[in-house]
């Protein structure tokens, strides 16, 4: 059985020049930096900084799996939302992305990742995500 909860993050950004590419469009790839924007502000209303918990449990916590469609190109000065929702977080920590234009609502990009436990010491993967994180996660 699986953990389920509605915690749920958005945030807001704009796009800056540095971030397109030759067509003046976001390049493909700064778009799992705006995800991850959001991933870390999911976690930081949960309370939890996985690079801190990382050092003193000695886990990391790698991305193994990343599933994205583009609907819409973002271009310069574009202010979006980019929403973050828990999917579910007993044995991986699945995340779903949602990239909307501010201006119109217009779906531009969604995602979903998967995030698994891995003991630092031998990079073993953990069967659960370690209940500290779990318990975090799952209160609000």
């Amino acid at each position: 059985m699986s953990e389920k909860c509605k915690r749920r993050c958005q945030v807001e950004l704009t796009v800056p020049f540095h971030d397109l590419d030759a067509m003046q469009v976001v390049w493909h790839g700064n778009y799992l930096k705006y995800f991850d924007i959001a991933r870390n502000a999911l976690f930081a209303e949960a309370g939890i900084n996985l690079f801190e918990y990382g050092v003193r449990a000695q886990y990391l916590f790698p991305i193994i799996k990343i599933k994205t469609k583009h609907a819409q190109p973002l271009r310069f000065g574009d202010r979006f939302i980019c929403t973050a929702e828990l999917v579910d977080f007993r044995r991986k920590i699945v995340l779903d992305f949602e990239i909307r234009r501010q201006a119109d609502d217009l779906l531009c990009a969604k995602c979903r990742t998967e995030q698994v436990a891995v003991r630092a010491a031998d990079f073993k993967m953990e069967i659960l995500i370690p209940q500290e994180i779990r318990t975090a996660l799952s209160s609000g």
